[in-house]
């Protein structure tokens, strides 16, 4: 019989749940994780009740972050108190236990992750399946502000490919979108990861009137500089100061728009995420296209999303979510695991984005910088 407290850490939407009381520092669970290594079937994967295997997870390791983009979060922003996140030691214990469920790709996100110390020592601890064949890929998503000092430790680590946020090369429109950021220190951690031997992937949020204009020269410096390129239609995710309407620029016209202009060649690439890949053949570039919003990929989603709070969130579009930070704390990696299983039953069939109407309210009220993409 499943122990009640663990059904009481399910919860369908945003009504408080109660903040889980400061529990111990966990050690990874190695006994767990290695259920899943090469060669041997997980103990149960996770699927969900629409017959959809759980393969992939993001795990935001803050929520804080160094830049204020416009199509994130307001300027004032209110992030969570150190107290309420959890610490390295935990976030690995948690990511043993998806390992040991089948979880094949992990990636480290925030917020900003690598504005918090020891990600590189959290990389290591999760790494470690890498060599054990239990995970295929550990892999990183950065504004690349403190890219630079870190990379070689994320290489160290076991992190081969980093996804670097860049939305503009101009200075003057970086600026502008982040608030506060400087491309210079964006372009200098790119160079430093390629130079530590990370592939390298850029994520262009597509936004109207602001950087349109930037989307060919951006891919044709990545088809240079031999980084693939994936652009990101704007999420309706927590309040913001502007209306995304404004800015909001459907993919399937630009794609369109780059077929007239180049041979673009459908691929059968996955990294594991939701982006559709083509080669670009002149440029021999590839490019993605992440479009929550014109073209649903909800049919054949794979992921779950971890909050730096250890709150498991089973849709990026909706408020289903589970305690885990809870379970691990009041019943070690027993409750935890059973804590999966009854999450996997309330995980959504698909998101519902709407960007159709002006000053309509977000999605969900969370940021984007809460679950990390």
């Amino acid at each position: 019989m499943m122990p009640r407290y663990v059904n009481d850490m399910i919860a369908p939407g945003p009504p408080g749940l109660p903040l889980a009381r400061p529990g111990p520092s966990f050690t990874p669970m190695t006994s767990m994780a290695q259920t899943g290594a090469a060669g041997i079937a997980p103990a149960k994967a996770l699927i969900d009740g629409f017959g959809r295997r759980i393969t992939y997870l993001r795990i935001s390791v803050t929520d804080r972050c160094d830049l204020r983009c416009r199509y994130c979060m307001p300027e004032a922003m209110a992030f969570s108190p150190r107290s309420e996140i959890l610490s390295l030691e935990e976030i690995a214990a948690i990511a043993d236990a998806f390992v040991a469920r089948g979880v094949r790709r992990i990636r480290l996100t925030g917020g900003e992750p690598l504005v918090r110390r020891g990600v590189p020592d959290l990389a290591r601890m999760i790494g470690r399946h890498l060599a054990t064949g239990g995970l295929d890929e550990l892999t990183l998503t950065t504004n690349g502000t403190n890219l630079a000092r870190n990379a070689q430790a994320l290489f160290d680590a076991g992190i081969r490919r980093v996804n670097v946020s860049l939305d503009s090369r101009d200075p003057a429109t970086f600026r502008h979108i982040t608030r506060r950021g400087e491309v210079e220190k964006v372009l200098d951690g790119i160079a430093a990861a390629t130079a530590a031997g990370l592939g390298v992937k850029i994520n262009m949020v597509a936004l109207k009137g602001l950087n349109e204009d930037e989307i060919e020269p951006m891919l044709r410096w990545c088809a240079a500089e031999g980084h693939d390129l994936t652009l990101i239609e704007t999420m309706p995710l927590g309040w913001i100061e502007e209306d995304r309407t404004d800015r909001y620029l459907p993919l399937t016209g630009v794609r369109e728009a780059m077929a007239a202009r180049f041979t673009l060649t459908p691929l059968i690439d996955r990294t594991g995420g939701p982006a559709r890949y083509y080669r670009v053949e002149e440029l021999g570039a590839r490019i993605g296209f992440i479009t929550p919003l014109t073209e649903n990929f909800c049919a054949g989603c794979n992921r779950v999303r971890i909050t730096a709070g250890g709150m498991l969130y089973l849709c990026l579009g909706q408020d289903a979510r589970a305690d885990l930070r809870g379970a691990l704390r009041a019943g070690g990696p027993a409750a935890l695991d059973a804590l999966l299983d009854e999450a996997m039953t309330r995980k959504p069939e698909h998101h519902d984005f709407h960007i159709d109407r002006r000053g309509a309210a977000p999605a969900v009220a969370r940021h984007m910088s809460v679950t990390g993409g």
